[in-house]
């Protein structure tokens, strides 16, 4: 489990596979309104506060995004506390089931998005992606200092998805970003047929 800030009152949490089979979870769990789950929110909100220091009192808004051959991101925001809410400490002791105000957001994407620390990185697994003929479509972003190639995989044959996603991991490594903080907080480079943009600009 991996949690990061992204502004005072928002946190990302990735969640891998393993993270949730050891916890009992599958992932159509995420989308049920079940004990284990409520269980895992809990211990990411507790983690949270003690690594971050993120007090998830009050209502909060819970995006949930299912990521192909990754695993789970949680994104959660923070909206204003309510009066009535004391401090975490001034809790009472008897209370051992916190009670988090949400309204989630259940999403789930087929985007595979790998991360590249070096432009020629990106050029590289581009041109090996076009050479071997698997695919020249993708959206290439800029985020957090990397280069975030999002490729569908509508747009890519089934029985070469295993492929694609060998010669990325090659180069780079996948990503939890979402579509939606590449919109907000990223900066579109190509947004489409970035493989083959890339290898007609970058012929070597």
């Amino acid at each position: 489990m991996k949690i990061e800030r992204l502004s005072q009152d928002k946190i990302r949490i990735f969640l891998t596979f393993d993270d949730l089979l050891e916890r009992g979870i599958q992932k159509d769990d995420m989308w049920r309104e079940i004990p284990k789950v409520h269980e895992l929110f809990s211990e990411m909100m507790d983690q949270a506060y003690s690594e971050l220091g993120f007090d998830a009192s009050g209502p909060l808004a819970v995006e949930v995004f299912a990521l192909p051959a990754q695993g789970m991101v949680v994104i959660v925001t923070r909206g204003k506390m309510n009066s009535h809410v004391g401090e975490r400490a001034a809790e009472d002791d008897d209370t051992e089931d916190e009670i988090y105000e949400m309204e989630v957001t259940l999403e789930h994407s087929d985007v595979v998005m790998y991360s590249f620390r070096e432009f020629e990185d990106v050029i590289s697994v581009c041109k090996q992606l076009q050479a071997a003929t698997l695919t020249e479509d993708g959206r290439l972003y800029f985020y957090n200092g990397k280069y975030i190639l999002a490729l569908e995989p509508a747009l890519i044959e089934a029985s070469r998805h295993n492929a694609v996603i060998a010669l990325l991991a090659e180069y780079g490594e996948a990503t939890s970003v979402t579509y939606a903080m590449l919109e907000e907080y990223g900066k579109v480079i190509m947004p489409e047929s970035a493989v083959q943009e890339i290898c007609n600009h970058f012929k070597f």
